[in-house]
């Protein structure tokens, strides 16, 4: 028989999950036969498959020996040697970490870079500060801007808030809002709704192209419906500043919504905007986060962001 309790970051797991990634070498239809047998047990009773694991919930497993290996990443002391655990948090409790995310660092890695970015760095934080207290979960975020997007970035510290966020975000509950400048006099308020599809050859995002009504039902392949409001809070000779509420959350949505519109952002290259001085990646910053229980986050405007207003000669108020 093997014990075993549920710490506070595994809380909200489901049972035969928990179960998959605790025993990997045993088929996902054997770990819910041995749930159906009662070979599992949670507190000393038996549970459903899809139960929802709580802090503290004594696990019961008979199995037979041979069949279970500990699952290796189990075995591996966390550790974060020659990691920054620098990190600007906005807002922190027992479950869940908003942090401030800088312009030029990846969310998460990529072929090029592995070690530096934001969500290693939040790993690092927290094991520094004993909050890691599993190897069957990692907290996780559930969005994620570009490099060179700055802003607002949630970490479920647990599986129970994650599974929480991730639903919040399926579902549009979630209020998502950007500050940017744009090239060009852009006034009053608008919604961009035009469908986009991602050329993976080109890491561009395309607006597609409205159709009738009865041809829409037929989606192209890679198509996704997407959603963009903007409020213009000034308009300069030249530039103007904006807010953005992001419905949809699309890879570069914001990006390619506003040149469609004829109003790229101010140094991205990519997207059609123009270089200023050294500044030649898109300012843009996720600024302001709204949850459905009523709680509001705010990240304030970079330096960069708030000196190109200074020289454009427009403030936020």
């Amino acid at each position: 028989m093997i014990t075993r309790k549920v710490t506070p970051s595994e809380s909200g797991k489901r049972l035969h999950r928990y179960l998959r990634i605790l025993m990997p070498n045993i088929p996902l239809g054997q770990i819910y036969k041995m749930i159906d047998q009662g070979r599992v047990r949670i507190n000393g009773k038996r549970k459903k498959q899809d139960y929802e694991l709580n802090a503290g919930d004594e696990l019961a497993i008979h199995i037979e020996e041979a069949a279970y290996q500990e699952a290796s990443v189990g075995q591996k002391k966390l550790k974060f040697i020659g990691v920054s655990a620098d990190i600007d948090v906005v807002h922190e409790d027992s479950e869940l970490l908003v942090v401030n995310k800088p312009v030029g660092m990846l969310t998460h890695p990529d072929q090029a870079q592995s070690r530096d970015t934001l969500i290693g760095r939040v790993h690092a934080y927290l094991y520094r500060n004993d909050q890691l207290d599993s190897a069957l979960f990692q907290p996780a975020t559930a969005n994620r801007l570009d490099r060179n997007t700055s802003g607002l970035v949630l970490i479920g510290k647990t599986a129970g808030m994650l599974h929480q966020l991730n639903q919040w975000i399926q579902k549009r509950e979630l209020e998502k809002y950007y500050m940017t400048l744009v090239e060009g006099r852009l006034s009053g308020e608008g919604t961009i709704e035009g469908s986009l599809v991602r050329d993976e050859k080109s890491n561009r995002t395309l607006v597609v192209a409205s159709r009738k009504r009865e041809d829409a039902e037929e989606e192209r392949p890679g198509e996704k419906e997407a959603t963009t409001r903007y409020h213009a809070l000034q308009t300069g000779r030249t530039h103007s500043l904006v807010e953005i509420e992001l419905i949809s959350g699309r890879t570069h949505q914001i990006r390619t919504h506003l040149q469609s519109i004829g109003h790229p952002l101010l140094g991205d290259i990519k997207y059609g905007g123009h270089a200023m001085g050294t500044i030649n990646h898109q300012l843009l910053h996720a600024w302001r986060m709204v949850m459905p229980d009523g709680r509001e986050f705010n990240a304030p405007l970079p330096l960069l962001f708030r000196q190109t207003l200074d020289r454009l000669g427009l403030q936020l108020n």
